[in-house]
């Protein structure tokens, strides 16, 4: 339970711009101690358990290390206020014939806003609940200054990488391994091997 209200005050911290923030260094331990315990739990969540929207407040790092296999963390470090990063994710009407059985599917949406501008990022998501996979793929890029749009469209490829998400392999797509999900955070380990953590949007105060 400690570790989990280190992680919650983390994420609390970021979205209540609060001068309060636990060290980066507990951050991390808090980190690797709950993917320690979820892998060992092997507790199943549901898709709709992270439909909403989350910002993005804590991130690690990576690192090589020639003195033992694969990739080690790196520091940890806080999302700055003036950067708003979020992740969210909903439901979609899926009515292809190619969508694997059993798959739960989605769309999700990944937004960077900096002053007036806002860059959003989008595409497909299919959740494998046995291992708490979230595999995804951004093919459509919006691009917005102080509200107006400047761009909205297929990024290059991304209409035949749509078609083809579904059927393709989670080992070769972009994907979030969750090991924490609850109501106000979640959090995951990603593909290259980072660890990060995001605040529930719809229950915290900005």
């Amino acid at each position: 339970m400690e570790n989990l209200s280190i992680l919650e005050t983390t994420a609390t911290s970021v979205i209540t711009k609060s001068h309060n923030k636990p060290d980066s260094e507990k951050v991390v331990s808090a980190l690797t101690q709950t993917e320690k315990q979820s892998k060992k739990s092997q507790q199943i969540h549901q898709i709709e358990e992270l439909f909403g929207i989350w910002r993005l407040c804590f991130i690690t790092g990576t690192k090589n290390s020639r003195k033992q296999a694969g990739i080690v963390l790196g520091a940890g470090r806080y999302i700055p206020n003036w950067v708003k990063i979020t992740i969210s994710y909903f439901s979609t009407p899926n009515t292809s014939e190619t969508q694997p059985e059993k798959m739960a599917t989605g769309r999700v949406e990944n937004t960077v806003k900096i002053a007036g501008i806002k860059l959003s990022l989008s595409g497909p998501i299919k959740f494998m609940n046995k291992k708490n996979i979230m595999a995804f793929d951004f093919t459509k890029i919006t691009v917005q200054l102080w509200g107006a749009k400047l761009y909205s469209g297929f990024i290059r490829g991304g209409e035949e990488s749509e078609n083809k998400f579904l059927t393709e392999s989670i080992g070769k797509q972009a994907f979030f391994a969750y090991f924490l999900i609850s109501d106000t955070v979640i959090a995951a380990r990603g593909r290259g091997g980072g660890l990060a953590i995001w605040g529930k949007v719809d229950n915290l105060k900005e």
